[in-house]
């Protein structure tokens, strides 16, 4: 976006809007959610993209560590339109986070059905004869007990949500510039 149109953003029809607090917010929850992912789904500092023919993502677009890297790439862009001062508009920022959603509701399940893939269960089995050896309090004490990192993931989820839905309170779901 250029920044030709004026302060107000009148030449092309645009207002100009303050960020609302819940975005500018996003900056501390989208680091947050950043580091979750890359734990969870181990996902290296780069990743390759296979474009040599339409076709090639049918196979990469299952895979749960390509799943979390193309949020994480997501959640840097949303980090960026966070930061104070960076112009961006409201309709950007309802895309990303739209684009965001499938992976961020899905990336619990998913990391525990990653792991249940990957677990040496020989090894979990073995180690089951050490229960004595246990730190109490380190596993849950019943099957349905929840799982604060996940509750966690959750809660950054739902700041995600609720910055769009300020966003577009803000903007009285109009599309204007935001600084």
């Amino acid at each position: 976006m250029s920044d030709q149109a004026g302060a107000g953003g009148e030449a092309d029809g645009l207002a100009t809007i303050p960020k609302p607090d819940e975005l500018l917010a996003l900056h501390s929850v989208t680091t947050e959610m950043f580091a979750i992912l890359r734990r969870w789904f181990d996902v290296p500092d780069e990743v390759t993209l296979n474009l040599r023919e339409i076709d090639a993502a049918v196979s990469e677009l299952g895979d749960p560590l390509l799943i979390a890297a193309m949020a994480m790439r997501k959640l840097q862009a949303l980090h960026l339109l966070a930061t104070p001062g960076v112009r961006t508009t409201t309709d950007v920022v309802v895309t990303i986070v739209q684009d965001l959603q499938r992976a961020l509701l899905q990336a619990p399940t998913m990391r525990l059905k990653v792991a249940a893939r990957t677990a040496d269960w020989d090894a979990e089995l073995a180690s089951l004869g050490d229960l004595d050896q246990t730190t109490p309090g380190t596993a849950p004490s019943a099957a349905d007990e929840s799982d604060p990192e996940a509750d966690r993931f959750r809660i950054l989820h739902a700041l995600l949500v609720g910055a769009v839905e300020a966003v577009l309170q803000a903007s009285h779901g109009e599309i204007c510039y935001l600084i």
